[in-house]
């Protein structure tokens, strides 16, 4: 048994105004495992993060490193001690060489000038050293997201080779990107670094890690061994209760619905933009939910773009509601009825520095025209009516949108396009980052809704759940529209994974 953690807290207490973020958390890592950190958004998973990472001093309890006390005034002092974290958008430099971006800040240096050879050979033994095939010379913007995560890693351990926290760094990785995760993981495991790993991703907590803390609410609920815990017991203790039906969360049950018949709301005709997707067909009926899958960079977000004037199609006509129309802009897709959820809450959707009430209103206000401004309490109004729909939490209108959990922005974000009451609502990675509650939330709305007569494009890296929702799939490979399946009980996942990798029918 391990004798010390390389890294424990006792008894943290972080406060914000009016949230009490953390209430006496203990967490121990040891050094050679991985470790999942896991519950909710808004369990206080991020919160405990940023007082390791000395983002946010803690308003009580202590950090033990190595045995002594310490107190992390920043991330640079964090780093310094041994603590480096890798975040979900990789915070490099894309312009940089691949070495440049390791070495970032602490370049070799030779008569007051850097040092380019002993660099480059420096990060080419680090690169080599974790059986990576990566050109150090190359920019980093040539290689993938994936690659470019690998070399935040590579930095993060040459810089301290401690502790090294990995904050959801699967979310925009495909399967075999994941596997080669995992492998660079493991080597850093074996070589004694302690390893915090963030995901919702259950299957990937259990096949990567060896021991697991659940939060919740802001408080420890236990610390388990991986092996001891079964995933529908460590739903339930996450979420604090028995789960009816928790098979439909994550166990592929779905709702038997009929797909619903009459006149299109939507129909593209060999719609297609040169580079970006290839000349597809599409229609979509009201209360009908039509999911898209493929592979990361299959052409999903491209195709659905084109459907909102977000992108402009140089090919094919588009009709709503049986006439040809031309979106030129997001403004005449939303004049039209339909509103759109990007993947990128962050920077394509939410303001960070404007409250959720003020982000709440945004759509509505821009399709109104700024020459005729909702008064104060209509925003007041529509803030709470949908707080309230949406159980977003905490329920302050007036909180910045920054501050909430990953899951309340979603929710915040898909009122925003909620309130301009579309026939058609594009969905892309919905779910994306967010736990397991949240996830089963929106998955209910969208059931809803669609019962409600509204049509929804739902886009999804996980199939269950593109299954789980969808009346019609279409697959994507390669750009371009290689199927649609009906979902009427018998599409699996095997049968679109074999489609995308046939790239036809199967």
């Amino acid at each position: 048994m391990r004798q010390q953690p390389v890294l424990e807290v006792r008894g943290i207490r972080k406060e914000f105004p009016g949230v009490v973020a953390l209430d006496g958390v203990d967490f121990r890592l040891f050094p050679g495992e991985v470790h999942a950190l896991m519950g909710e958004n808004g369990a206080g998973k991020s919160t405990l993060i940023k007082v390791l990472t000395g983002v946010h001093p803690s308003d009580g309890g202590e950090v033990v490193l190595a045995g002594e006390r310490v107190r992390i005034a920043g991330p640079l002092q964090a780093q310094q001690a041994g603590i480096s974290t890798v975040y979900q958008e990789v915070n490099l430099c894309p312009n940089l060489s691949v070495a440049e971006n390791i070495f970032i800040g602490r370049e070799p240096r030779r008569f007051g000038l850097i040092d380019w050879p002993a660099m480059r050979r420096r990060a080419a033994e680090l690169v080599r050293e974790l059986e990576l095939d990566v050109d150090v010379s190359a920019p980093l913007n040539s290689y993938s997201i994936a690659v470019q995560q690998l070399v935040a890693i590579v930095r993060a351990v040459d810089v301290s080779a401690k502790v090294l926290i990995l904050d959801e760094p699967t979310s925009s990785l495909d399967r075999d990107e994941v596997r080669q995760l995992f492998a660079v993981m493991r080597r850093l495991r074996d070589q004694g670094v302690a390893i915090l790993f963030v995901s919702h991703f259950l299957d990937q907590v259990y096949e990567i890690c060896d021991r697991m803390t659940v939060l919740r609410n802001g408080r420890l609920e236990g610390e388990y061994l991986t092996s001891e815990l079964g995933q529908v017991e460590l739903v339930s203790r996450m979420i604090g209760a028995e789960l009816a039906g928790l098979d439909q969360l994550g166990g592929g049950k779905r709702r038997e619905r009929t797909a619903p018949t009459g006149p299109a709301f939507l129909q593209a005709d060999r719609l297609a933009r040169r580079g970006a997707v290839e000349p597809y067909d599409l229609d979509i009926r009201p209360g009908e939910v039509i999911g898209l899958a493929g592979l990361l960079g299959s052409g999903r977000t491209e195709a659905a773009r084109l459907l909102f004037g977000a992108d402009q199609s140089d090919g094919g006509t588009l009709r709503i509601e049986g006439t040809v129309t031309a979106l030129r802009s997001p403004r005449d897709a939303i004049a039209r009825g339909i509103a759109f959820c990007s993947e990128n809450r962050k920077t394509e959707g939410l303001v960070g520095e404007l409250t959720v009430r003020e982000n709440i209103v945004l759509a509505l206000q821009a399709a109104r025209g700024w020459t005729r401004p909702l008064s104060r309490t209509a925003q007041d109004a529509y803030a709470l009516k949908w707080i309230r729909a949406l159980d977003i939490r905490p329920g302050n209108p007036e909180a910045l949108v920054r501050n909430l959990s990953g899951g309340n922005q979603q929710k915040v974000l898909l009122a925003r396009w909620l309130i301009t009451d579309p026939k058609l609502l594009i969905l892309d990675e919905p779910t994306r980052g967010i736990d397991i509650g949240a996830k089963a939330e929106i998955q209910k709305l969208v059931a809803n809704l669609a019962e409600e007569g509204m049509a929804v494009l739902f886009i999804s890296a996980e199939l269950e759940e593109v299954l789980r929702l969808s009346h019609r799939v279409g697959v994507l490979r390669d750009h371009r529209m290689v199927a649609q399946l009906d979902n009427d009980g018998g599409l699996t996942p095997e049968r679109v994974m074999a489609t995308i990798a046939s790239g036809a029918h199967a």
